[in-house]
């Protein structure tokens, strides 16, 4: 019986694993007949897309221009920069030398070219399939974006035919082109069209331009070195540049040779030259046009539709000016330092834009770009907001020591002089008076002032910010100057004034933005009243030109960073100094070496124009008047006021007798009595509100006519404020 059981069930396990191989078998051939299908539709796309591929090149090859018209033909663009009055300032474009063949070409500098950018340049019909195929698997394995994978014949069909997008589309034609030219022409071909055509940065397009501008000797002459530092420019033409940064080129010329090496192109003892012994031509400084160009120039992909055609520009800079400018800086500068400056006319055209000392040495534009503190030339917009606020230059205030959210900030002196008025605690740039002001009309308030005048980078809040403590551009500073100067309204700089090509034909004519008032006018009097005491008498008397000059000085803390910005005549023209590694420099303070710079150029700049005085007639707004200047000449019961006792008066009503009771309660009663009906303190006056006050209930719960903030600011009782973060103040006059 037992064994009968063991036979059953032993069949029972034969019967599942037959049945099991039997499953498993079934499932085999489906695999199979899944796989067979995917590899016959994946083979039968794969021919497709080839037949397809085949057909695109085939009639992208018959479409392609020959050979010699490839030679013959310039893609780059030739720009005729003018001045205001017509004269050529510079040409920027292509520099193309002789055109060399094939046989002409030095070996080396082939071999240089093929080593850095494409190793498999005589094994591929056009596109690397090894490097796309790494390049595709890096990508998939974690990077951004797919690297970039261009072959010379790649980079040959952008640079001719294509631009430089960075899309799908731009690359599959791209590669259909590449391998065009491969269908169609031969490997030196190519190889001759690409070294003839590429560009190495600094308007130089082939490598006979490039070893001229370089070395100041045809390509043919090209060492091993010399061809290793031309080869390893074309990644990035501006960074690599030997005449910009000599070290980066050396060390892109290493990374050259080490691959010619490991390539087997060079021995191991050619690879061991010395490259930083080459011998680079000497270029004298330029002119700084080149600064106002390269700030201009880009503007031209908004301004113009594509072109490839010679276009000329002409811009709004005044070549004596520009001259005079790069003589300010370079004389006034102290040693170590950089400067720049900026010149607006009185409509924001550029007239002169100086950004450092030296074009060739360091193209850096410190005008336009460089993000520096401005010191106490910030307080503009400090004090604009005071009187806008309702200050009047005469009013008195109280330099003393302050102490706002645990800031105190001190005057450079060390001193304080006790009661002055508004006009020369801001031409002495008195930092505690600044601060009070900016604490009374709001930080906040401040920052929406320097916003609402041009300022184009981020504004903190923090109490320290009406010393100059934010970071701006000296473009930002002088157009904001230059908006007080046209009496508050708002001034757009521009540099171009109209495009035409080389035929005269209009492509671009500038139009005169409209301007905005920003503040009243009697607020840009104010302030220009101020602006015109700190050249007159106070820290920025080096700036005087022998006519009326407006201005403000600015330096930083421990001397980093010296400003000055002005007006005379309806131009303004703000200077900046220090060093880019933003260390001390000796003695730099904005009322010597940017005042005395601003000066020099102004000198020249404002010489042709007519003596112009400026408007600081205070012409206040109604509220704002005082009792003699005839503001009651209404009805003084249209206003709140506080009596000698303290009391709130209301509209229409008189002050109260001894016993309490209103002289006058139906609101008539003879104006101007010596009763109280009228404040005795116009500091005391306060503008009716444009809707009447509810009534509300006091801190002890009392009922009362008015709340509480109300009172506040009639009585001037300081409420709490939130402590602002305190910082370090940077500023001295």
């Amino acid at each position: 019986m037992n064994k009968r059981g063991s036979r059953r069930k032993g069949s029972k396990r034969a019967e599942r694993a037959r049945r099991a191989e039997a499953e498993g078998q079934r499932d085999y051939s489906r695999v199979r007949r899944i796989f067979k299908r995917l590899f016959l539709w994946g083979g039968g796309l794969a021919l497709l897309g080839l037949v397809f591929l085949a057909i695109s090149v085939g009639f992208a090859a018959r479409s392609l221009p020959s050979f010699y018209q490839l030679k013959a033909t310039q893609n780059a663009q030739t720009i005729v920069v003018r001045a205001r009055d017509g004269s050529e300032l510079v040409e920027i474009g292509p520099s193309y030398g002789r055109w060399l063949s094939s046989e002409e070409i030095p070996q080396v500098m082939k071999d240089a070219m093929i080593s850095v950018e494409d190793r498999r340049f005589y094994a591929h019909p056009g596109v690397d399939p090894y490097g796309l195929t790494r390049a595709v698997y890096v990508w998939a394995t974690g990077e951004n974006r797919l690297g970039a994978t261009s072959t010379i014949s790649q980079q040959l069909a952008r640079n001719v035919f294509l631009n430089s997008n960075r899309s799908i589309d731009r690359k599959l034609r791209e590669a259909i082109l590449a391998m065009a030219m491969e269908w169609k022409f031969s490997k030196e071909q190519i190889l001759e069209l690409y070294l003839n055509k590429v560009y190495f940065g600094g308007g130089a397009y082939g490598i006979d331009s490039a070893s001229r501008k370089f070395f100041s000797h045809p390509a043919t002459e090209l060492s091993t070195a010399e061809a290793a530092i031309i080869a390893g420019l074309v990644k990035a033409p501006s960074r690599y540049s030997p005449t910009a940064d000599v070290d980066a080129a050396v060390g892109r010329a290493s990374v050259v040779l080490r691959l010619m090496r490991e390539q087997g192109r060079i021995s191991p003892s050619e690879a061991q030259v010395d490259v930083s012994a080459v011998k680079l031509k000497q270029e004298q400084g330029t002119n700084s046009v080149r600064y106002f160009t390269d700030w201009a120039l880009p503007q031209l992909d908004l301004l113009l539709p594509e072109t490839y055609e010679p276009i000329e520009v002409w811009t709004t800079l005044d070549p004596g000016m520009q001259k005079a400018a790069s003589a300010a800086i370079q004389s006034n500068a102290p040693d170590g330092a950089q400067g720049a400056l900026v010149s607006l006319d009185r409509d924001g055209a550029i007239l002169a834009l100086v950004g450092g000392t030296d074009y060739v040495e360091t193209n850096y534009n410190r005008a336009t770009n460089a993000l520096r503190q401005p010191g106490s030339s910030w307080k503009l917009f400090v004090y604009l907001a005071a009187l806008e606020a309702g200050y009047t230059p005469n009013d008195r205030v109280v330099d003393t020591p302050v102490s706002i959210g645990g800031w105190s900030p001190r005057n450079s002196n060390g001193r304080n002089i006790g009661e002055t008025n508004l006009r020369t605690a801001f031409a002495y740039s008195i930092n505690t008076v600044a601060a009070q002001l900016g604490n009374e009309v709001g930080f906040s308030q401040v920052a929406s002032m320097a916003r609402r005048f041009g300022v184009t980078t981020p504004i903190n809040t923090y109490p320290a910010m009406v010393l100059g403590s934010n970071e701006v551009r000296l473009l930002d500073m002088t157009r904001a100057f230059a908006a007080v100067s046209a009496g508050g309204a708002s001034v757009e700089p521009y540099g171009i004034v109209k495009v035409t090509t080389a035929d005269g034909e209009l492509l671009y004519q500038h139009q005169r933005t409209r301007s905005t008032q920003l503040v009243p006018e009697h607020v840009a009097r104010g302030i220009t009243d101020l602006l015109q005491a700190a050249v007159q008498t106070g820290t920025g008397r080096a700036a005087q030109i022998g006519r009326p000059v407006a201005g403000k000085t600015g330096t930083t803390s421990s001397n980093k960073d010296g400003y000055f910005v002005g007006f005379s005549s309806g131009v303004t023209t703000g200077v900046w100094m220090g060093r880019d590694d933003n260390k001390r420099v000796g003695g730099l303070q904005g009322g010597r070496a940017p005042a005395k710079a601003f000066a020099a150029f102004m000198r020249y700049a404002v010489k042709d124009r007519p003596v112009e005085e400026f408007d600081t007639e205070l012409q206040l707004p109604e509220w704002q008047l005082d009792e003699e200047d005839d503001f009651f000449f209404g009805d003084p019961d249209e206003y709140y006021y506080i009596d000698e006792q303290g009391n709130l008066i209301e509209p229409g009503r008189g002050a109260p007798g001894p016993d309490g009771a209103l002289p006058y309660p139906d609101g008539e009663g003879q104006r101007g009595s010596e009763d109280g009906a009228r404040p005795r303190d116009p500091m005391q006056r306060v503008p009716p509100p444009r809707q009447p006050p509810s009534t509300g209930r006091g801190a002890d719960g009392a009922p009362q006519a008015v709340d509480d903030d109300f009172l506040d600011g009639v009585i001037g009782r300081d409420r709490p404020r939130p402590s602002p973060t305190p910082t370090r103040s940077p500023d001295r006059p």
